[in-house]
Order: C-alpha cells, then sequence, then structure tokens
C-alpha cells in the first residue's frame, strides 16, 4: 500500500511515494527541472498559471510512479502541500479567470492596510490576530476593485492547494488552516471571518466549503484519474499549506517546537497553544494542522521572501549560469564567516512582512573592488539570508517562542554547508536536520486523514535524524559581530 504527496510550490511542483507500512520513501520527482516561470507585469507582482501546476503534477507523478517501479492502481491516498496565501478564482464551470496571484505579489498591501485601520487594529489582531496585509482576501479585493468584469464572474476563490484538490475531485473546498492563511478565519469565533467579509464586501458564497485537515476530503475523479495514471476513488485525505505542512512532515505538532525551511523563501515556524500576535503583524499566527477544541495548536510563522530565489538570482543572472549550486557553496566556503565585510540584503523577493511590509529590495553593501570576489558575494548571501531570519527570529523569541532546537529537512538551502554554519551559529540553536520534505509530509498526511494510520506516531515510521549541528562559541561570536553589522546598516 502506498501513499502520494503533492507539494506545489512557487518554483516547482513536487510528487513523493511513500510505503505505508515502513514510511519509507520509494521515490520522488520533480517538475519543471528549472524554476517555473512567474509573470510579473510590474514591479512587486507576481503570478502564476494554475495550468502549469497542474500540467507539472502530472509529469512529477509519472516519473515518481516510473522510479517506484509500482503502478497507479497500488495508491491509495493523496495529501497536497502548498504554496500559502495566494488566490485562485473560478466561475461556474470552474474555469480559471486569470492567473493566481501569488504569495509573494505585493499589490494589495494598501488595501490590507486600510482594511486594519477600518476594522480596528485592536479588534483585527485580538479576532484574526493578524492584520489583513498583503493575504489572499486582499489580494481578491484587488480583483474586485480592478478587475470587476472578472469579479463579477467568480464562483469561488480559492487556494493553490484547493486548486489541486479541485483538479484532482472536481470539489471546491478549503480547510480552516487555509482560511487563517488568507485572514479569512476568527479566531474567537472559530469561523469564517466576517468582519473581513463585511468589510470587503464579498459574499460569503464565494467562500469554499470547509473539510478537516485530516480526513477524507474527496475522491478523485474519473476524468483526474484518467490523466494521472491512478484508480477512480483514491481518497483525498490532507493538505495545508507549505509551511504548516513543512513542520507536520517533521513532525513539529506540540507548543515549543520549532521548525524552519529555506526554499524560495525562508521560514521559521513556531508552535503555541494560545493565540499570540505580533502587535506589528511582522509574523503571523495560524491555525496548525493538528488543532483541535481540546488541544489548541497555533503556528506561528516568520518568513523572509528572498532565500532560495536570491540564491537563483545569482546563479542564473549575476554568474550567467557558470556555477552550479554546489560549486557556489565550495567557493563561498573558501570565505571566512563575516565575508571579509561584504553585506547582503534578500529583501528583493517583494514586500517584507518582518519590516511592516515594506518593499526594501536586494542590495549589496561594502564591497571593496580591490579585495572581494564573486566568491564574497556567494558567501554573503548565504550569510544574509540567516540574518535576516535571525531578524525575525527574535521578533518570535518576544512573543515566548524560543527557538533552542529548530527541526528542518536536508534539502533546498539547508544542503549548504555554508549557510548551515551560518544559521546555527548566527541564531544560537542546535539545527536537527531529518530524511524528508514537503511532499512526504503531505503523503504521511494522506495516511492520518484516511485512517491507515491510527495516530501521528504511527505516522512518522521511518522518519529519521540525520544530522545534528550545533554552535561553536568562537564562531558564534564571529557571526553576531557580523549580524551586528548588517543590522545596523539596516536602519
Amino acid at each position: 500500500m502506498y501513499l502520494l504527496g503533492f507539494d506545489l510550490g512557487s518554483s516547482s511542483v513536487k510528487a513523493a511515494i511513500i510505503k505505508a507500512d515502513t514510511g519509507q520513501c520509494m521515490a520522488s520527482a520533480t517538475y519543471p527541472k528549472t524554476e517555473m516561470d512567474m509573470i510579473a507585469h510590474q514591479p512587486g507582482w507576481a503570478e502564476q498559471d494554475p495550468q502549469l501546476w497542474w500540467d507539472n503534477a502530472k509529469k512529477a507523478l509519472a516519473e515518481a510512479l516510473t522510479n517506484a517501479n509500482i503502478k497507479g492502481n497500488e495508491i491509495e491516498a493523496i495529501g497536497i502541500s502548498y504554496q500559502m496565501h495566494g488566490l485562485v478564482v473560478v466561475d461556474k464551470n470552474l474555469e480559471v479567470l486569470r492567473p493566481s496571484i501569488i504569495w509573494c505579489d505585493s499589490r494589495a498591501v494598501e488595501i490590507g492596510k486600510k482594511a486594519f485601520e477600518d476594522i480596528g487594529e485592536k479588534k483585527a489582531l485580538e479576532n484574526l490576530l493578524n492584520s489583513p496585509g498583503n493575504f489572499t482576501a486582499s489580494k481578491l479585493k484587488w480583483v474586485k476593485i480592478n478587475e470587476r468584469d472578472i469579479y463579477d464572474q467568480v464562483y469561488k476563490f480559492m487556494l493553490p492547494g484547493d486548486y489541486l484538490a479541485m483538479k484532482l475531485s472536481g470539489e471546491v473546498q478549503t480547510t480552516a488552516s487555509g482560511l487563517s492563511e488568507g485572514i479569512l478565519w476568527d479566531f474567537v469565533q472559530g469561523d469564517v471571518a466576517d468582519m473581513v467579509l463585511s468589510n470587503y464586501k464579498f459574499d460569503k458564497s464565494l467562500v469554499p466549503d470547509r473539510v478537516e485537515t485530516f480526513a477524507v476530503q474527496a475522491e478523485l475523479s474519473p476524468l483526474a484519474a484518467q490523466e494521472l495514471g491512478l484508480k477512480t476513488g483514491t481518497k483525498i485525505s490532507y493538505r495545508a499549506g507549505d509551511q504548516p505542512n513543512n513542520a507536520f512532515s517533521l513532525n513539529v505538532l506540540n507548543p515549543g517546537e520549532v521548525a524552519a525551511t529555506a526554499g524560495t523563501s525562508g521560514v521559521v515556524y513556531g508552535i503555541v497553544n494560545t493565540p499570540t500576535y505580533d502587535k506589528k503583524s511582522r509574523v503571523n499566527t495560524f491555525v496548525h494542522v493538528n488543532h483541535a477544541k481540546n488541544a489548541e495548536r497555533y503556528g506561528v510563522l516568520l518568513c523572509i521572501n528572498g532565500t532560495g530565489i536570491q540564491n537563483s538570482w545569482l546563479k542564473n543572472t549575476l554568474f550567467g549560469h557558470q556555477y552550479s549550486y554546489d560549486q557556489m557553496n565550495a567557493k563561498a566556503a573558501q570565505i571566512k564567516a563575516g565575508s571579509d565585510g561584504v553585506r547582503i540584503y534578500p529583501f528583493g523577493n517583494g514586500t517584507e512582512r518582518v519590516f511592516e511590509n515594506q518593499k526594501l529590495g536586494g542590495s549589496i553593501c561594502g564591497l571593496g573592488f580591490n579585495t572581494h570576489s564573486e566568491a564574497h558575494i556567494m558567501r554573503a548571501a548565504q550569510e544574509g539570508i540567516a540574518f535576516g531570519l535571525h531578524y525575525g527570529m527574535n521578533i518570535m523569541r518576544k512573543l515566548g517562542i524560543q527557538s533552542h532546537t529548530v527541526r528542518a529537512g536536508e534539502a533546498n538551502m539547508f544542503l549548504s554547508p555554508v549557510f548551515r554554519e551560518a544559521f546555527v551559529n548566527t541564531t544560537g540553536t542546535v539545527v536537527e536536520l531529518f530524511n524528508t520534505d514537503g511532499a512526504q509530509g503531505a503523503a504521511r498526511g494522506a495516511g492520518i486523514g484516511a485512517g491507515i494510520y491510527k495516530d501521528f506516531k504511527e505516522a512518522f515510521h521511518g522518519l529519521k535524524k540525520i544530522k545534528t549541528l550545533e554552535p561553536d562559541k568562537v564562531l558564534m561570536q564571529v557571526y553576531q559581530d557580523a549580524y551586528q553589522a548588517w543590522a545596523e546598516a539596516l536602519q
């Protein structure tokens, strides 16, 4: 018996197949092999065609099935992880009306800011735990204001993962966790946030039906089964945003536990059991995947937008495809910690919530044309990401999230020894790396939702810690000094 997980990112779609009884990943595959296209008609905009997600999901699954040497009818359940905060709108025929406005698009910042003021900051924070900000609800309001002909055709709006589930099943659904990430969940009422619907003048009928995170939410339709090479009726039994799912994939489910990821963006995500918020909404609180009335679980999320995408920009644009990521890591490792004073600010991927939705832009500072090389830039880029995450983690600590140990999958930027060293010694945390990723986590979640696993403990059979990284006292001082110089120049 096998479980399938999809991880729908902004760079690619990954499919992973897990053997249910052992937890072993039989195979995984990613499409496209280079980063997925983004559409940016104006500065600060970021859109993607949802059809690309579906096409790439099919290609990734086909390769994963071939590599695993199993047949599609052996897949028992499907789980979905997805890029958060995006907007997909469909008409009554479930046809997509416009490209998805994705997570790093910043066009709706002022709309969210005005709603925050109109609702009342105190009321919004107490009920929503966040400002409406630049999240899904505000993106839909932008469509209503600027593309009224499209808005008038909208039957339902949804998140990217809801779209993928719709393509699989023909059903339009979402979860409480998903609504919270769109700032459409009232934490006091435990229901859809009427105050946001009212402020934005959205009809409640536009909100998808709500399903549980772990449950048989729908079944694979005959059409989708034919396209994917799976069996009709396969259970679709889990969905979650990529960061709650990343935490889940690392078995981060209880208060005090912290997960991190460093893909296109960099995220630290900590679990608390009481609803908490930052008054400036620089870090954001959402419903965690295992939240229940008798065991409340909330995820506090710090995001730095320009992480892997900054490294990709350096590789493809600044260095003109001369080097692979491994070669860049090797060159960066030749430079000593602190990059001899070169500082990079990784803020070139839209507005940064941790800086109150300012659009700071990416920048390189402190260059000496006679002393610094491209290797210094390669190292400073990775250190700058670690410094940005540390800046945000200090805000999280003020909310009571003491991240002494952080769990991460050995993937993306955490594959880089330079980044790992910078992160561990700047933040002063122990980092535990595990043999998992978002697609594998989604597959395990599907097993719980379908009743194949009786509990979380059983679902994580096969999850293994493969490396523990601890701070070094000497390096900690070097990195703390470099961080201070980086932070002071930021002011």
